[in-house]
């Protein structure tokens, strides 16, 4: 696999600015890869420290997830690209389901082995304490079983959970993932998603009559020849309505989404139903309604992964918008991939 080669035209095709620091890491990349998928069988076994992970962290828009869907899409191993909470959930159904056996998370572990050899996390992050507990002897299995992992990350391994409820039992994951992983960090000034981003078209501020009139015009245009229902999702027996749903266009409030007890499932359900969301009256953010935050984070997060365009009605424009106080980096994340969700250049099929 000439990944350099490939990487270099792949930029030149795309258009792309060719950066030294991501070429080094496609270099990394290429080593990884042959350390865990060329080399014969006794060679890996005299190679005990085989590094599994790859961990690449760097800040907003530095073309992590460009790089390392790059790479993803090269392998012909058998590969799994989820976001990590649908993985997670995926995870905690498997042992619900096999709650009478003992070696449930071993019984996980051995049918994630049958379906791949590596496994693709962008974005990563840790927020659930659940998941938090868990990690540690989930990943070990995962590592032993010698799957291959690559993650991308705005936060430092040592950093993951920072803060986070019962944090000390997070410690054995980040011990884990240090010693199976890479840590390699992208250091790149610029955050290539804003400098060439096109304006969000989509996301109207301030919240009046205006901004009202046209969201509502572009529904309708949207929404031509669809007739209108609501949709209610069954979500382990708990009932989630779309009030107003045209044939996969969806639109919320604000609060109907996130003042509400939801989270990462309820949103991948919704989301998976969605090819448009309208989200209307986003609230100005400080620490009074930072778990609203927290739970918009999470739900651009989704929509970013399964690739539907919003748009957005706002208290504040997208260029003055701020985070709580608890949420600053992580939403960093999310304000880059609301103008790229928000932006008319982010088409869908049926525009």
């Amino acid at each position: 696999m000439n990944l350099k080669k490939s990487f270099l035209e792949y930029c030149e095709k795309e258009q792309f600015e060719i950066n030294q620091n991501q070429i080094d890491i496609i270099d990394d990349l290429k080593n990884f890869y042959e350390d865990n998928f060329k080399k014969n069988f006794l060679t890996k076994i005299l190679k005990k420290n085989n590094k599994l992970g790859f961990y690449l962290v760097g800040e907003v828009g530095v073309g992590k997830t460009m790089i390392l869907n790059f790479f993803f899409n090269k392998l012909k191993e058998k590969k799994l690209r989820l976001h990590f909470n649908e993985f997670m959930i995926n995870f905690h159904d498997f042992i619900f389901k096999n709650k009478n056996k003992k070696n449930g998370l071993d019984e996980f572990v051995n049918n994630l082995n049958k379906k791949t050899k590596l496994i693709y996390f962008d974005e990563f992050q840790v927020t659930n304490i659940v998941d938090a507990m868990i990690l540690g002897r989930l990943f070990k299995k995962i590592f032993e079983k010698k799957i291959s992992v690559i993650f991308s990350s705005n936060i430092n391994i040592m950093d993951l959970y920072k803060d986070g409820l019962q944090r000390d039992q997070f410690i054995p994951f980040i011990e884990i993932l240090k010693n199976y992983s890479l840590e390699k960090e992208l250091l790149i000034k610029d955050d290539y998603r804003l400098n060439n981003r096109s304006d969000p078209d989509r996301f109207l501020s301030p919240l009046d009559k205006s901004t009202n009139f046209i969201l509502n015009k572009f529904l309708r245009k949207i929404t031509k020849n669809k007739n209108q229902t609501s949709k209610t999702l069954d979500i382990k027996g708990r009932k989630v309505e779309i009030k107003i749903f045209f044939e996969g266009v969806a639109k919320f409030k604000f609060d109907e989404l996130c003042n509400r007890n939801l989270g990462s499932e309820d949103y991948i359900k919704i989301v998976n139903c969605c090819n448009f969301i309208f989200i209307e009256n986003l609230p100005k953010f400080d620490t009074n309604n930072s778990n609203q935050q927290q739970r918009f984070i999470t739900l651009v997060d989704i929509i970013y992964e399964k690739k539907v365009p919003l748009m957005v009605t706002s208290e504040q424009s997208l260029d003055i918008i701020k985070a709580s106080e608890n949420t600053i980096d992580t939403f960093k994340r999310t304000i880059s991939r609301l103008y790229e969700l928000t932006s008319m250049n982010y088409e869908t099929s049926f525009l």
